[in-house]
């Protein structure tokens, strides 16, 4: 079992954020799970274009960045946790530019089969419109969301008790295949939207068109 941390801060090991995600991955280390932390903060990634490249081929094609290895990453990791602080109720531009980046795993839900979590800090709030966002992008990509942390900063006892308990039931979700049926259902209606459009555009998406043969959804 891999889980895959992105944190979305800009300032690195001072940020908060990471702080709260150390503490989820040495619950999830502890219970098993191989896991690793993307610092987005020191990543060179290039903004989406919205050429439609990726939905041609597998790979971006103006890019020649960090961006595509850190999708690989997510791909080949069973649990995602997406970590930011929360700036003007969102994500950071770090964490926003990558997954602007990841319009084929929309496309084809390449995220099926995993569960993501969330972390946020903040200072003023913001947390919950935040954590919905990024729920609704892991819905969006196929995967089921296991839950988050959000904390006001400065950081006690509490919030690292929080982030432990996220990792434990992270590990656990992915160990139990754990399905929560509105998001079960939220994914199907993705699909079956999709199915559509691939349908559609499969001359001009033919990468696309071609996994979705393969995976037998077509």
């Amino acid at each position: 079992m891999k889980i895959l941390a992105i944190g979305g801060s800009p300032r690195g090991s001072k940020s908060q954020t990471h702080v709260l995600v150390e503490a989820l991955l040495a619950e999830a280390k502890g219970k098993g799970a191989e896991v690793e932390f993307v610092d987005l903060g020191k990543a060179q990634i290039g903004f989406c274009r919205a050429c439609e490249a990726c939905h041609r081929g597998p790979h971006c094609a103006l890019h020649n960045d960090d961006g595509g290895g850190i999708l690989e990453r997510m791909l080949e990791a069973d649990g995602i946790v997406l970590a930011s602080p929360v700036y003007l109720d969102q994500v950071t531009a770090q964490m926003k530019t990558l997954l602007d980046r990841t319009s084929h795993f929309v496309h084809c839900l390449r995220m099926t089969g995993k569960y993501f979590a969330a972390v946020t800090t903040s200072g003023g709030g913001g947390g919950e419109a935040t954590t919905a966002f990024l729920k609704r992008y892991a819905v969006t990509v196929g995967a089921q969301f296991a839950g988050n942390v959000d904390a006001r900063v400065p950081l006690g006892d509490a919030n690292f008790a929080a982030a432990r308990a996220l990792g434990a039931a992270l590990v656990a979700a992915i160990a139990e295949k754990k399905l929560w049926p509105d998001q079960v259902h939220a994914i199907d209606e993705q699909l079956q939207r999709f199915g559509h459009i691939i349908a559609f555009r499969k001359d001009h998406w033919p990468f696309e068109y071609q996994y979705w043969h393969e995976k037998g959804w077509l």
